[in-house]
């Protein structure tokens, strides 16, 4: 991505974070955010990345380089999670090296938002590597996939068949699996490592640790019955256990 040295671009201290448009459902913001807490437990101690949720990306590859477009959600790999220590108000590319979005997430909702047209090829146009389009309520309307994960090739954005689908370039994978809470059960979008296997959310681990810690201590009773069978069988036999 070039940018004119001579065009005025303005700071985001200047732009608008977003482009108001309100959600039509919780899952527009609930899965970006549910992704971002998760990125956070698997890349806890990288810096060299930033996951923004309805945050506005400004660029300079359209008509006006104040008119932003706006993913449900973005990563982007090779900035600073915090910029100067700071929470960004936007993204606006000519602040960051340059730096594109190497993913774009679209949660698909009763409005069309030309997920599939439009902002496809305003992403192509960008340089987004992989652009992710979630539609599980809406995809025979729409006449699509309920998910599907597009590579930029030649420009043009190309289906992904396997899930979930391995992103090498980033070195996350991601699909989709049942998130449950109490009672209630949801399919959610989580992250993936190169195996296929489904990174844990922080509950999930401290389930796992809690599974460990008791088999692990009744492992512990185990051996101290087995002990005691033994000392009881050799005091029978006469002779003393301690000795």
């Amino acid at each position: 991505m070039q940018v004119n040295p001579l065009l005025p671009l303005p700071s985001t201290e200047e732009l608008p974070c977003s482009d108001d448009t309100p959600v039509d459902n919780e899952d527009q913001n609930y899965i970006p955010n549910f992704l971002l807490f998760l990125l956070e437990l698997i890349w806890a101690e990288r810096n060299d990345w930033f996951f923004g949720v309805d945050m506005a990306v400004y660029h300079t590859t359209g008509a006006n380089p104040r008119v932003p477009v706006v993913p449900d959600g973005f990563l982007s790999i090779g900035v600073e999670r915090r910029k100067q220590g700071k929470s960004r108000k936007s993204y606006a590319v000519w602040e960051e090296n340059l730096v594109v979005p190497m993913l774009a997430i679209e949660i698909v909702s009763l409005t069309p938002r030309e997920e599939y047209d439009r902002k496809a090829e305003i992403y192509a146009q960008l340089g987004i590597l992989y652009y992710v389009i979630y539609n599980p309520d809406y995809w025979q309307r729409d006449r699509h996939q309920p998910f599907g994960v597009y590579r930029l090739v030649d420009g043009k954005y190309q289906l992904q068949t396997r899930e979930p689908c391995w992103m090498p370039e980033i070195g996350l994978g991601i699909g989709r699996d049942v998130y449950s809470s109490g009672n209630v059960e949801r399919e959610l979008l989580y992250w993936f490592n190169e195996s296929g296997d489904r990174y844990l959310t922080s509950e999930e681990r401290a389930e796992q640790a809690n599974r460990r810690a008791e088999q692990a201590e009744q492992r512990a009773e185990q051996e101290r019955q087995r002990a005691d069978q033994l000392a009881e069988t050799l005091r029978q036999m006469g002779i003393d256990p301690e000795n």
